[in-house]
């Protein structure tokens, strides 16, 4: 089910982040670190279709993919999102992964920002608000 950030807006906003990550505990977990860091996120964690519909509804600055799991679910969500019109232009960041799953996404999503998960912040801010 696709999560909307549940009107929890820092007093300084960063700006919006749509997260998707396969397992529900770890992905508010991942939603609230991010927010103490001044972000406004969704998230979606069962369905990428529905969370891809979402981004599209009301584009974020940036879309964040934890590739640690179901890695085969993110690259076909940042497909759509990388294909469709409303949201190609939409910075696509995955966090973790490796081996083959990995080189998989980097080469079917060339416009993917790869990172670990301590350069994340550092990735982020370059799609903050002014």
């Amino acid at each position: 089910m696709f999560l909307y950030n549940g009107g929890e807006v820092p007093a300084m906003s960063k700006g919006r982040l749509f997260l998707f990550h396969w397992n529900k505990p770890e992905a508010e977990e991942y939603a609230k670190q991010l927010r103490g860091q001044g972000w406004e996120v969704d998230f979606e964690w069962e369905d990428g279709a529905r969370g891809g519909n979402a981004v599209k509804l009301n584009p974020p600055n940036a879309v964040v993919f934890y590739h640690t799991r179901l890695p085969s679910h993110s690259r076909a969500t940042a497909e759509y999102l990388a294909e469709a019109k409303a949201t190609r232009n939409i910075p696509l960041i995955f966090v973790g992964g490796e081996g083959e799953a990995l080189e998989k996404t980097r080469k079917k999503i060339a416009s993917g920002i790869f990172v670990s998960e301590d350069k994340l912040a550092t990735a982020l801010s370059k799609y903050a608000k002014a």
